[in-house]
């Protein structure tokens, strides 16, 4: 009895959060594609099982397939953005002078291999400029100046 109670009450705590749900966001893996064009709550509640069952979010956010959204930006690396915009000021000095720890952490959060990061160094002093063309410069704006660099 005390088991079915406990379901009762856990079945009305959840029911309003399901009541009001986006019934069309079950993230992407193979159940959103196994359950593509279902709308009932049951079709899409077996996509978001089948996905953390199989667990393939996290390689399809990084191919860009099953469903998943790729990053069309490394500005959208949350870590690197944090990191920029919490030292605008130590950065900008490491890059102005092409060496600093400043420098160093933000080639790591870039992935940039050991043995390229002082042409990586030099590149970046040289087009300083570009990088932060004025004291109002933001930090979104230095990542999208250091993205054109790294793309152009």
């Amino acid at each position: 009895m005390k088991r079915i109670v406990t379901l009762i009450v856990l079945i009305a705590m959840l029911a309003p959060g399901v009541a009001l749900a986006d019934r069309s966001n079950t993230g992407c893996g193979i159940g959103t594609i196994i359950f593509e064009g279902k709308e009932g709550l049951l079709s899409q509640a077996c996509a978001v099982i089948t996905n953390g069952i199989f667990g393939n979010a996290t390689f399809g956010i990084t191919s860009g397939t099953i469903g998943c959204a790729k990053a069309e930006s490394f500005a959208s690396n949350e870590q690197l953005d944090r990191f920029v915009g919490d030292n605008m000021d130590q950065l900008a000095m490491d890059i102005s002078r092409g060496e600093g720890d400043y420098l160093l952490t933000l080639a790591v959060l870039l992935d940039v291999p050991a043995a390229e990061r002082g042409e990586f160094y030099g590149m970046l002093q040289s087009n300083f400029s570009t990088i932060y063309p004025d004291a109002g410069v933001t930090h979104t704006d230095v990542l999208n100046n250091l993205e054109g660099l790294l793309q152009g």
